[in-house]
C-alpha cells in the first residue's frame, strides 16, 4: 500500500495580521514550518545562480564588499517600479520553491505550512495544496506594524497594504481563514484547522 501523500499547505496574510504568530502555534503541534521570506533572504546571498542573476538585473550595487545583500539599495530599486518588483519575484520565487520541495521531502509529518507573505501575489500559491489565510482589520494591523517596526511610518505599512491582495480576495482562495482580530481565541482556530488536516491520514 503507497504511503499517503503529504499535504503541503500554505500559510499568509497581509502584513500586520499575524501569520508567523499563527506558524508557531502551529510548530508547537510537531508542524514543520519553512518560513519562505527568511529562506529567500538566505537563498539571495548564498545561492550561487541567483546571486549572478540579481547581479545581472540589478548590477553589482546589489551585494555589499562583503557579500552581504544590499537591502537597502536592492530595495530602493525593487519598490520604485512595479516592472522591477516583479522582475525580483520572477528570480527568487523560482529557486524558493525548488528549496521548499527539496525540504518538504525531507520531513515526516502529515502535511507542512509554507508561511509567506506573498504566497497569492507570486503565484506560488498554484503549487500547494491548501492555504490558510490569516486575517485582521487594516487598522489593527497598521498598529501592530508600527509598534513592531517604530522606524516605518503609517504611510509606509498603508503603500505595502495596498500592494498586497485584499483579505476578501485572499479568503476567497483559501481553504481555510484564521480570524486574528483579537476578537475570537486563535488557539482553538489553529487547533480545528490542525485536526481537519491530519484527520484523512489516520
Amino acid at each position: 500500500m503507497s504511503e499517503p501523500k503529504k499535504l503541503l499547505v500554505g500559510i499568509t496574510g497581509g502584513i500586520g495580521a499575524g501569520k508567523t504568530l499563527v506558524a508557531k502555534i502551529f510548530n508547537l503541534l510537531g508542524v514543520p514550518i519553512y518560513y519562505a521570506d527568511d529562506r529567500a533572504k538566505w537563498l539571495m546571498t548564498n545561492h550561487a545562480p541567483l546571486r549572478e542573476a540579481i547581479v545581472k538585473a540589478f548590477g553589482r550595487e546589489s551585494y555589499q564588499s562583503d557579500g552581504s545583500l544590499n537591502r537597502s539599495y536592492l530595495a530602493s530599486k525593487v519598490f520604485a517600479e512595479k516592472h522591477n518588483t516583479e522582475l525580483i519575484n520572477g528570480l527568487v520565487h523560482p529557486f524558493v520553491g525548488e528549496d521548499f520541495r527539496t525540504w518538504s521531502h525531507r520531513q515526516d509529518t502529515p502535511y507542512v505550512l509554507k508561511e509567506a507573505a506573498l504566497l497569492f501575489e507570486t503565484g506560488s500559491y498554484q503549487e500547494l495544496d491548501r492555504i490558510i489565510t490569516v486575517t485582521a482589520p487594516e487598522s489593527l494591523r497598521i498598529f501592530r506594524v508600527l509598534l513592531r517596526d517604530p522606524q516605518r511610518t503609517k504611510e509606509e505599512v498603508k503603500a505595502i497594504i495596498d500592494r498586497q491582495w485584499a483579505d476578501d480576495k485572499k479568503k476567497q482562495a483559501s481553504a481555510f481563514v484564521i480570524d486574528n482580530s483579537e476578537q475570537k481565541m486563535v488557539i482553538p482556530q489553529v487547533l480545528k484547522i490542525h485536526q481537519q488536516l491530519i484527520g484523512p491520514k489516520r
